[in-house]
């Protein structure tokens, strides 16, 4: 964002001091993190108060700041915008500027692969469009915000992440957004606690259509009735199905390669395509991509070359060299029942290696049905052909006891990664492929670093 300070007062109606054309580059909460240019906006807490950091700020290279009107003693000296409420003010600024954008915008959610389905879609736009995405998980009513002011005037599109934890929120950070093209991933079982059933999950992330633009158009799991049955009551709609079976853009024929998955694409467009990640998931998140950069005009060697080198964020199905040549895929970013299962299709699917292990971390945020979930995983784990299991934190407890007469390797420890680490170890060969999925409380990239055959 580049925008003079007399633009941003007229944003957000606000009085001011010391208030000239100064020119503000950016945008910062957190004085830590101030660059030149910023204007820096201080946030209120019961531990901590932003305030005292204003002049701090200001001496790293902050153009201004915000003040709350209610907040004693400003600092006579420097630019200062008073406004009610900091949080409030950040969300008008980026409404307003979003208002003068020009590009492309995208909106992505889901109960799992958001993260995955943003860095395939930039990964396929960015060789021929300038591309800005969520970085990291600002993808909420603070950090959506703060990444549609970071979008510089001549961005092309911009992949935008959207995150919740109840209703409303979805609807909050759409209508904020205003995308061309908005993504439904799936839905699954994480915020259960607050949303009661999956069908309340489903009717939170369906909130994303609230601020489609007029023509805009809805990408969805089809293989998902919850959002099938959703779709159907909106008549007017713009949408485009992606999955397995019967949607409008289906993969087929997915095969592990020791350079990723390998696929082909059927409906809409016909052809075949390579990512350099792992797992049936992950080529259903590709299919989001591939459909919007059909959408917006690429060509399908255009599409095969870019999506064939794209990088995802780390811990997505993440190929890392383990010790005596076995493989570790780091899968281990976040995991819900529904995830879970896919990461078992991609153990069970795969011909990488011979030997199988799976280490699983606890699901979290499952609610009053938690115990049930993580139980429940037991009869499938029972039918794979797997040469052991490595169970980590409190909960996988209930899976370890579903699991204790099954005839292969099972251990478990509740918090123990050095434990978990040395008993693995040994099963390590140049044949073994260890797949870690988990929660992202739990921190299981802690023991793939000491299996890893460098330092992470």
């Amino acid at each position: 964002m580049k925008r003079n300070l007399v633009t941003i007062q007229q944003w957000l109606q606000a009085e001011g001091q010391h208030i000239a054309n100064q020119q503000v580059t950016g945008v910062c909460i957190d004085s830590r993190s101030v660059q030149a240019g910023d204007l820096f906006i201080p946030f209120r807490g019961e531990q901590v108060n932003g305030h005292q950091y204003v002049k701090g700020a200001i001496e790293q290279g902050a153009i201004a700041a915000l003040w709350l009107k209610d907040e004693p003693n400003p600092p006579a000296d420097i630019p200062l915008l008073f406004v009610e409420d900091s949080e409030l003010a950040l969300q008008q600024m980026a409404r307003s500027y979003r208002s003068e954008l020009t590009c492309t915008v995208i909106g992505v959610t889901g109960s799992n692969g958001k993260t995955s389905t943003k860095d395939l879609i930039a990964g396929v736009l960015s060789p021929y469009r300038k591309v800005k995405k969520t970085e990291g998980n600002f993808n909420n009513e603070l950090g959506l915000p703060l990444t549609l002011l970071s979008v510089e005037d001549d961005t092309e599109v911009a992949i935008l992440e959207m995150g919740m934890s109840g209703f409303g929120e979805i609807s909050f950070l759409s209508t904020l957004a205003k995308p061309q093209f908005a993504v439904i991933t799936n839905i699954g079982e994480a915020h259960m606690q607050d949303l009661g059933s999956r069908e309340g999950i489903a009717k939170a992330k369906f909130e994303i259509i609230d601020g489609l633009v007029n023509e805009g158009m809805l990408l969805y799991d089809g293989d998902e009735p919850l959002l099938q049955g959703l779709v159907n009551r909106q008549s007017d709609l713009r949408s485009m199905s992606f999955g397995y079976d019967q949607a409008d853009l289906t993969a087929q024929q997915i095969t592990s390669t020791d350079k990723g998955s390998s696929f082909t694409v059927v409906g809409k467009l016909e052809a075949h395509f390579t990512i350099p990640v792992y797992g049936s998931h992950q080529v259903k998140n590709a299919l989001a991509a591939i459909a919007i950069a059909t959408e917006l005009g690429l060509t399908e060697q255009q599409i095969e070359e870019s999506l064939s080198e794209t990088t995802l964020t780390n811990m997505r199905m993440q190929p890392v060299a383990g010790k005596k040549g076995s493989l570790i895929i780091n899968d281990a970013y976040n995991a819900a029942p529904t995830s879970m299962r896919a990461a078992f299709r991609f153990i069970e699917g795969t011909s990488v290696k011979e030997n199988k292990w799976l280490v699983l971390g606890d699901m979290l945020e499952l609610g009053t049905n938690e115990q049930r979930y993580h139980e429940e995983l037991a009869d499938e784990l029972k039918k794979m052909d797997l040469k052991g299991i490595a169970l980590f934190g409190p909960r996988m407890k209930w899976l370890s006891d579903q699991l204790k007469n099954h005839p292969i390797d099972i251990m478990w420890t509740a918090n123990d990664a050095e434990l978990l680490a040395d008993a693995l170890r040994p099963k390590l060969t140049d044949q073994t492929v260890v797949l870690f999925k988990g929660s992202r409380g739990m921190k299981l990239e802690r023991i793939v670093e000491l299996l890893a055959e460098e330092e992470l």
